[in-house]
């Protein structure tokens, strides 16, 4: 263990956020960190910082602490709900951290009001749910800032194999210019079909009738995307 890195005589205390429940397509990422000795100045919940800011603070964040992040892909939030997924994808990132550790945390703060345990068969930890904890705990604070500029760049990677959706200044949230793309062109194979409107957009496609007219579709609300 590199035990350079830990605080409090040795204690590991695990912080985790998650990025991306809310969007239509691409997938969910959690991020988990075990803050180093001198950890970044300035750690925030990352939806208050700038994107240059958030930059400087992921690679400094690499650089001082461990830190590991926690994959679910689109597919398997459709399978599970993405309450479920999101329980996942933190557990995931958790057990990658403890692997990189060699050892395990006394406890696991998490942002929000409900952890995994009890929730996800994979999980083993200690774990305390901090509401508001992405501004409060900074070890929750880097974790937030891992998982959202990672999955800021999926989406930008996703955005040039399917262009039509600006998903590299959405991310994959309900914008208009979003919603408006996906009643054009249908939607990607890494769409999210469990949400409205894509639900919507497949269930209208599927109860065509024969004359050509569709079922009365549900209003879908245009969200404003995350700060940049």
């Amino acid at each position: 263990m590199s035990s350079f890195l830990l605080q409090s005589f040795g204690k590991i205390v695990i912080g985790v956020d998650e990025a991306g429940r809310g969007p239509l397509a691409g997938p969910v990422v959690a991020g988990a960190v075990v803050l180093g000795a001198s950890p970044p100045q300035g750690l925030d919940d990352s939806k208050k910082l700038s994107a240059k800011r958030r930059a400087v603070l992921e690679a400094e964040i690499q650089a001082s602490c461990h830190w590991a992040l926690g994959i679910v892909d689109a597919a398997t939030i459709d399978r599970i709900n993405i309450f479920q997924a999101t329980m996942l994808a933190m557990t995931r990132a958790v057990a990658a951290l403890c692997e990189g550790l060699g050892g395990e945390p006394e406890e696991v703060l998490i942002d929000g009001n409900l952890t995994p345990a009890g929730r996800c068969a994979d999980w083993r930890w200690q774990a305390r749910a901090i509401v508001g904890g992405d501004g409060i705990e900074p070890c929750i604070s880097a974790a937030s800032i891992i998982a959202k500029e990672h999955r800021d760049r999926l989406m930008r990677a996703l955005a040039t194999a399917h262009p039509h959706y600006g998903w590299e200044r959405n991310m994959g949230y309900g914008t208009r210019e979003h919603l408006e793309a996906l009643r054009r062109h249908g939607p990607a194979p890494c769409h999210r079909r469990s949400f409205a409107p894509v639900a919507q957009l497949c269930f209208d496609k599927l109860s065509m009738s024969g004359d050509g007219s569709r079922a009365k579709p549900i209003p879908a609300q245009a969200v404003e995307a995350p700060r940049a």
